[in-house]
């Protein structure tokens, strides 16, 4: 495998998706998505692919990687799409990401009636199969279901242009390999081969050069800190889910109190709707971002920097090069797009010898790219729990305290002396004081603390490793295993001896359930069967799932496991 490298010149001004050669009706998808400019590995990938180049791109989540290979993809979709069959497939590791996929490519492509289809299991495979029959132009698929089709004859793809394979480290992980050669079989051999991975093991180097022709080979330079200049920022993540992020992200300013802060979003649409957000919770939030105009801008910074704003949401466009002497806190609404925007971020607080914060609001999902950002700075990100309703209550109790400490320190408070004496007369002196303060809690933090609502907390899961039970047959009994509350065992019905391996079962059950990998827990395989302990809230789901496929090319008995039901 000959290829080419693609280092981008970090001192060239970076370009606009106008100028990568994208059709009108993607640039107008992406206008009114609010994106404002490519991601590295969006502008160094965009022009091969258009091109038709082979290309292996490292990439972590959330680096914009689905835009870079959609909008290629998009455009080179012929006008005239009479067939039935697709014009390109997505493989991807999970279910979850076939759908983000696929919605990244309904949104891309809706101008230009493109036909897109996700195909994963526990999803009813009739409304598959129909969909499948009446047409369809890109297909998104996990592995399994998409060899599934294959066999069924209801997947054809012997007029395929274009094959990505997306996420490919977490998809052999998961024991998807054999999957993804048997699916690469039945496709044309003069296809472009798009391959995007977070890390570029030996195997993934391999399968490049098996599978890809004279690829491009996208390296996306990082910035290095210099040494003796890390700013002094204190850098924290939450681990929470999408749905609970604006409410994470009050409670956290809630806690933290910053003098001020800028919180950066990904998109325009975004900042908008952020900024209404945290401005209906009582926060003065200022919106900035590439749609307004330089007016706008100025007056908004004018704001923040007299103090009547105390809350700037941006886009990183829109917030390149500021400098707030007052700023105290830097919060990545999302993990950043890439390692050195994360260092870009952060820079805007910790200058000349100033202390700040750091705090990203991260997703599951995204954990894997904290990792990144660490290797990459050389500093650590603290994960902690998100602030409790308690914790809240503690807080502002606290900051009235201080409040209180500050004016009797400073305050001239003579003028007020006639009212406590006047009361002391009818009331005890503690009950007067009392009550001063909570009139002075609730005049400077409105808002009741009954109306907070407990946010859930993700664990972080510590990678697991398949544990070889140590018996030979099915006559030896297991020993007694203590488990996690509230999981049970599944029996699974192959093992070591059908080469059965801990990958392959999770990604069986991400595959063809809604089951999360972090949800799975520990795993143990025998010489003819295998154990696997998932949550009793899933353990249906996880049965009827694996029942209807294979592992390792076989049919197996799925069932809870009989020590479980004694």
């Amino acid at each position: 495998m000959s290829s080419t490298s693609v280092l981008p010149d970090p001192s060239a001004e970076p370009p606009a998706f106008t100028e990568l050669g994208l059709r009108p009706e993607l640039l107008a998808a992406l206008a009114g998505l609010g994106y404002e400019e490519p991601t590295p590995i969006q502008r160094e990938a965009i022009p091969p692919l258009l091109s038709g180049r082979d290309l292996l791109g490292q990439a972590a989540t959330g680096t914009g990687k689905t835009a870079a290979f959609a909008l290629p993809l998009l455009q080179r979709m012929p006008d005239d799409r009479a067939g039935d069959d697709p014009h390109a497939l997505v493989l991807v590791p999970t279910r979850e990401l076939a759908v983000q996929v696929s919605e990244a490519f309904h949104r891309y492509g809706k101008d230009l009636g493109a036909r897109v289809l996700p195909i994963y299991g526990g999803q009813p495979i009739g409304r598959q199969l129909r969909a499948l029959d009446a047409g369809i132009d890109v297909v998104v698929a996990t592995p399994g279901r998409a060899l599934d089709h294959i066999a069924r004859g209801t997947l054809r793809l012997g007029n395929l242009a274009t094959v990505v394979l997306d996420e490919a480290d977490e998809m052999l992980d998961m024991g998807f390999a054999e999957d993804i050669e048997a699916i690469l079989e039945h496709t044309p051999e003069q296809r472009q081969t798009v391959l995007f991975s977070a890390t570029m093991p030996a195997r993934i180097d391999g399968m490049a050069r098996a599978h890809l022709t004279d690829p491009v080979r996208i390296l996306i330079a990082r910035e290095q800190p210099v040494a003796g200049e890390a700013p002094r920022v204190r850098q924290s993540a939450y681990l929470v889910a999408r749905a609970h992020k604006p409410a994470a992200l009050g409670r956290v300013l809630d806690v933290e109190s910053p003098t001020a802060a800028i919180v950066f979003c990904r998109s325009r649409e975004e900042v908008d709707r952020l900024t209404e957000t945290m401005n209906g919770r009582g926060y003065r939030a200022e919106a900035l971002h590439g749609g307004m105009s330089q007016e706008q801008r100025d007056r908004v910074m004018g704001r923040l920097r007299a103090g009547t704003a105390d809350l700037l949401v941006a886009t990183d466009v829109a917030a390149r090069g500021l400098d707030v002497e007052q700023l105290s806190h830097v919060v990545n609404f999302d993990v950043p797009s890439a390692p050195e925007s994360y260092v870009h971020r952060i820079g805007r607080v910790g200058r000349a010898g100033r202390e700040g914060v750091a705090i990203t609001l991260a997703e599951p999902r995204e954990h894997r790219m904290l990792k990144t950002i660490e290797r990459v700075t050389g500093q650590r990100i603290t994960i902690d729990k998100i602030p409790t309703v308690a914790d809240l209550r503690t807080r502002r109790l606290e900051l009235t305290q201080a409040a209180l400490r500050e004016s009797l320190l400073e305050d001239d408070l003579d003028p007020f002396r006639v009212i406590v004496e006047t009361l002391s007369d009818e009331f005890d002196l503690m009950e007067v004081a009392l009550a001063a303060v909570k009139l002075a809690h609730e005049a400077t933090l409105p808002g009741s603390d009954e109306a907070e609502e407990e946010i859930p907390q993700v664990a972080v899961r510590p990678p697991r490793e398949g544990r070889s039970a140590g018996y030979e047959g099915r006559g030896e009994r297991r020993p007694a295993r203590p488990r996690t509350a509230g999981t049970t065992q599944v029996f699974i019905g192959v093992g070591r001896r059908a080469g059965v391996r801990p990958q392959d079962l999770v990604g069986a059950i991400t595959g063809e359930t809604g089951v999360r990998g972090r949800d799975i827990g520990s795993i143990e395989i025998a010489d003819r069967f295998s154990l696997v302990e998932v949550p009793v809230t899933v353990a249906d789901e996880v049965i009827a799932g694996l029942r209807g496929s294979t592992i390792k090319g076989r049919k197996a008995t799925v069932r809870r496991d009989r020590d479980e039901r004694r």
